[in-house]
């Protein structure tokens, strides 16, 4: 406790409003919800099935609830790459409990499946009627505060939620709903694993190369997305070999966060497209180990189309690439070679998508999941193309 007293004065806390999101970063910062669940006589919790309650966030959160004297419920079991009917199911819990507001203690996935589930039980219908935008959030929706517990996805700041449906295997990420409070406390990060260490962070090294590469150039977003680079760059080979650096989660929380806000200001492109149809296909494959395995060779198609955006955002990588489409092996070989330095050497094969599953993928991409991509991607995509890649992540 000592240590991370002396921690806090090097390590600030602050306040930041994105959109209608209100968001908290820094040691103890869930105190500070305790304003937003005054007046609410219950609360739902939702949590996945052990990392809120080993990460101490779920104690936490029920002693701020306890001392505003509110009646809560705890519903245990978001899955990873979690399906349209558990949010339904969520949806359903709440809306039986009462709930005024709903607290997800989690990662993307609890996070994403709360999104869904809070706009489900306030505004009726089901999550497929969300996700092929037959139906959007009405005027009432409870309050969600969400707590984030990895350094990854950008969900406790940004309007997207992911499901996938289960009869046809598409994963879907949608603007589905801005949490009321998002919290980011670099503490909770400290009992990731290493593998969730390594996949969350290469999920929001992927959030912010994508969205600054996209047809819509942004300045903002490339400013957002080159800081946010930088600072993985740095603290993620530190973290892998100390997974109880505090100062490095807090760095890492903070360039998960900035591309969270960066995605929620522009977009991604075919890396998470093609990962949503991967992991559509086979859950086990975890969001940012899929993301990995495909992301180096599309940053070598974009790095021939964005050369200078890209050589800038691989700076902290290699230096020595050069914004000229002649450098996109090398912008590739930087990317590979700093995933293989932090651990990661996994191929598709590991989960066993195989050849036999590429007509499957490349045409859940083409088809279903091509509102993803064809707006944004900044160069042609064909059927040729993503067996190519799905090639080389074999």
């Amino acid at each position: 406790m000592l240590r991370w007293l002396i921690l806090s004065e090097s390590l600030p806390s602050f306040t930041l409003i994105h959109g209608p999101t209100k968001l908290f970063f820094g040691l103890g910062a869930v105190r500070s919800v305790k304003e937003y669940l005054r007046g609410a006589s219950r609360v739902a919790i939702v949590t996945g099935r052990s990392s809120a309650k080993v990460s101490g966030a779920l104690d936490d959160a029920i002693d701020v609830i306890k001392e505003v004297s509110s009646e809560y419920e705890v519903f245990v079991g978001a899955t990873p790459n979690p399906w349209d009917y558990q949010a339904d199911e969520l949806a359903r819990k709440i809306w039986e409990l009462g709930a005024d507001v709903v607290v997800a203690i989690g990662g993307g996935s609890v996070v994403d499946t709360a999104k869904f589930a809070t706009v489900i039980s306030s505004c009726g219908g089901r999550a497929k009627d969300y996700l092929y935008f037959k139906r959007k959030a009405c005027g009432f929706v409870r309050k969600l505060i969400a707590i984030n517990l990895t350094h990854g996805t950008g969900t406790e700041i940004d309007r997207y939620g992911v499901l996938t449906i289960k009869e046809t295997k598409e994963k879907r990420g949608i603007p589905i709903l801005y949490p009321t409070v998002g919290i980011d406390d670099p503490r909770y990060t400290l009992t990731l694993p290493l593998n969730q260490t390594i996949y969350t962070t290469l999920d929001a090294f992927y959030h912010a190369y994508e969205s600054a590469t996209t047809k819509s150039l942004s300045l903002y977003i490339q400013l957002l997305s080159r800081e946010s680079i930088e600072l993985i760059s740095e603290w993620l080979p530190k973290v892998v070999k100390d997974l109880k650096d505090l100062r490095g989660r807090y760095y890492l929380l903070y360039a998960s966060m900035l591309a969270g806000i960066a995605i929620d200001s522009g977009s991604t492109h075919l890396v998470h497209a093609l990962e949503h149809a991967l992991s559509g296909v086979e859950p086990r494959l975890a969001h940012g180990a899929g993301l990995a395995i495909i992301g180096p060779k599309i940053i070598e198609l974009t790095h021939k189309v964005r050369p200078n955006e890209s050589a800038k955002l691989l700076k902290p990588l290699n230096p020595e690439i050069k914004a000229s489409p002649t450098d996109a092996v090398r912008a590739r070989e930087a990317v590979e070679e700093f995933q293989r330095s932090v651990g990661f050497k996994e191929r598709l094969s590991d989960y066993g998508i195989g050849r036999d599953d590429f007509k499957e993928i490349t045409e859940l991409v083409m088809k279903k999941l091509r509102y993803l991509w064809e707006e944004v991607t900044p160069f042609t995509v064909s059927e040729g193309l993503i067996k190519e890649i799905l090639e080389y992540g074999s």
